[in-house]
């Protein structure tokens, strides 16, 4: 059995979230993996530095960027002079004109509630979901990182639920705990964190609510005369100013860090240092970073929306992200209570324990095999 994978957005450097999981879910496969030969097609920089652990991995360079014109005309041609039995399109967007046997991934439908920047005209919405679609529609398998996202599918699309297999993510070797507070100390002084934190790491959009933290911690400040500085993690989204806005009018501005882009030998010690890691998202596909946390030993404070609850269950403290009040407070109760963080932490260790990105990539080779099986 011979599988490409279209992995363009590999790498968490160039693609965040979804270049994060192409990269833990191909490490995995090619470790357990024995039999199969993998096709992956890659974009600079990251074909350049991707080496095929073994003689049945192949890649293959190619230049169209996902969401682009080259993504639909040209992309076909590459992919027809290639010989495989089966394509995995790790995200919805696949050439509409090409439709040999594949699977897809589905991480949410964030899009289709909070349209991004790119999709501000009527054409460009219309061509996005025709494109989700087509992929939803030809793929003979779909994979749904979590129950929320599988949902959304269905709510959004006409797809017969028997085709949707729901694959839960893991959580990458590098999360862990360490007892070298000197190399915690030493991140936390390049960032200028100088006092005890909440976290919080991810895309600067509008569904991930990163300007309702901000109020919340100006209310915690406010309210409960917390000592804490607010530490907001991840690349500052230039189409998407309301965040830098809402920083700017805090009268705690100056208690408030933005670290740009953190890199993967830093997140887990930034986790660590935390006193408490914040999720104040209006929605999620899957949660990566709650388990992530978790791993770190962080408490959990969560909003309580779509496959949140699903992934953190009863190891975290829950908030309605539309309350502002209500997230201060929660976070509050987490931060006044060294017993209930220890309760969480210990909750959160024995959470995490349902997620590896071995049994993600098993699960997905037999979605491979079956995927053949009924097809032929």
């Amino acid at each position: 059995m011979r599988i490409a994978i279209d992995a363009r957005m590999y790498g968490n450097a160039q693609c965040s979230g979804i270049g994060f999981y192409i990269q833990q879910l191909t490490d995995h496969i090619f470790e357990i993996d024995k039999e199969n030969e993998y096709v992956l097609f890659m974009r600079e920089p990251e074909f350049s530095k991707f080496s095929p652990p073994n003689d049945r991995i192949k890649k293959i360079l190619v230049k169209p960027r996902w969401y682009s014109y080259g993504e639909q005309f040209s992309l076909p041609i590459t992919f027809a002079k290639e010989k495989f039995d089966l394509i995995h399109y790790p995200h919805f967007n696949s050439p509409i004109l090409y439709s040999k046997k594949s699977v897809c991934t589905i991480h949410d439908v964030t899009p289709l509630s909070f349209p991004g920047h790119k999709m501000k005209s009527k054409f460009r919405r219309l061509a996005y979901r025709l494109v989700f679609w087509s992929t939803l529609r030809k793929s003979k398998q779909i994979i749904a990182v979590s129950e929320a996202t599988k949902q959304g599918i269905l709510d959004n699309f006409n797809i017969n639920t028997n085709k949707i297999k729901v694959i839960h993510e893991g959580v990458a070797d590098h999360f862990r705990r360490t007892e070298n507070y000197g190399i915690i100390n030493k991140v936390k002084s390049k960032f200028g964190i100088t006092k005890p934190y909440l976290f919080f790491v991810g895309v600067w959009r509008n569904h991930k609510n990163v300007e309702g933290l901000v109020r919340a911690f100006n209310l915690l400040k406010e309210k409960y005369k917390i000592p804490h500085q607010l530490v907001l993690g991840g690349r500052e989204d230039l189409h998407y100013t309301n965040v830098r806005e809402e920083i700017k009018k805090s009268p705690y501005e100056n208690d408030i860090i933005t670290t740009g882009f953190i890199d993967n030998k830093e997140l887990p010690l930034l986790y660590q240092g935390a006193e408490v890691y914040v999720i104040p998202a209006f929605i999620e596909g899957f949660g990566l970073i709650a388990i992530e946390a978790q791993t770190c030993g962080t408490p959990v404070v969560s909003s309580n929306t779509s496959c949140l609850p699903e992934i953190i269950q009863d190891s975290g403290i829950y908030f309605d992200p539309k309350n502002i009040e209500e997230m201060a407070n929660q976070i509050y109760k987490v931060l006044n209570n060294k017993e209930l963080q220890e309760k969480l932490i210990q909750k959160g260790f024995k959470n995490v324990k349902r997620f590896s990105w071995e049994k993600t990539a098993r699960e997905t080779v037999e979605i491979y095999k079956s995927t053949l099986r009924i097809c032929g």
